[in-house]
């Protein structure tokens, strides 16, 4: 339980601009769902395995105070993170997490979001998919070279996208300002017709997360960042700005 907790806070609220999620989850399989408050990015994930006592759709705000908890001192050694359930309308759903120490004499209790309220926040979270004209995993050394250009233009809010031949390149900045571009990836499949452009912020973000990492971009204007950090798979959409 905890393991998945910390994975689900890692891979969400850490970057910043995820505030809640939304968990579904049956005997079978475990869903997470989230989205920017910007909807800029759009998150879709299913952990490995089923999270036990997580049966029923309910969700997960306040994150940062989910986070506090799991990185409270109390619960580091012999504590225990149990799952709250009720009764509602004749069905037993989960209602919060308990949080107690191995002495017992310091405890805490998170609470969920219901069904109806986490799907109306979350009614948006809608994803048809598309045809991916490009997929990689890139480099550290990509990702490094991408932060260089970032830092080098602080002032940019989003950078471009376009491919020249068979390299995918990254630019920041346009013939008026400053600007600067590098390959970020070589030898790739596929064309782009058109030049978008994405939120540095966000894309640096995902890309620091820890997990396998995989990128597609459809030329349709969409950007799939997926990462499997061992215990889930996370999809992060994010659709594309016009040059």
């Amino acid at each position: 339980m905890k393991h998945f907790l910390q994975d689900l806070v890692a891979h969400t609220h850490s970057l910043g601009f995820l505030p809640l999620v939304k968990v579904s989850s049956t005997t079978k399989e475990t869903s997470i769902e989230s989205m920017a408050e910007d909807r800029s990015v759009i998150v879709n994930a299913k952990t490995h395995s089923p999270v036990d006592d997580f049966e029923g759709t309910f969700g997960m705000p306040n994150l940062n105070k989910l986070d506090i908890h799991l990185k409270c001192p109390e619960y580091k050694e012999n504590a225990t993170i149990s799952v709250v359930k009720q009764e509602r309308n004749g069905e037993t759903i989960p209602t919060g997490l308990h949080f107690q120490n191995g002495l017992g004499d310091f405890q805490n209790d998170y609470r969920f979001m219901n069904q109806d309220i986490i799907n109306e926040k979350l009614k948006s979270v809608k994803f048809k998919g598309a045809k991916w004209d490009i997929e990689f995993q890139p480099s550290m050394a990509s990702i490094q070279r991408l932060k260089f250009q970032a830092n080098a233009h602080s002032e940019e809010q989003t950078f471009q996208v376009k491919t020249e031949g068979n390299d995918l390149v990254f630019s920041f900045g346009d013939a008026s300002t400053h600007a600067g571009s590098f390959i970020f990836q070589s030898g790739i499949d596929g064309k782009l017709r058109q030049t978008w452009s994405w939120p540095v912020n966000q894309v640096q973000s995902i890309l620091n997360l820890t997990g396998d990492i995989t990128m597609r971009i459809a030329d349709a204007g969409a950007l799939n960042i997926t990462v499997d950090s061992g215990i889930a798979t996370y999809e992060y959409i994010l659709p594309a700005q016009s040059k």
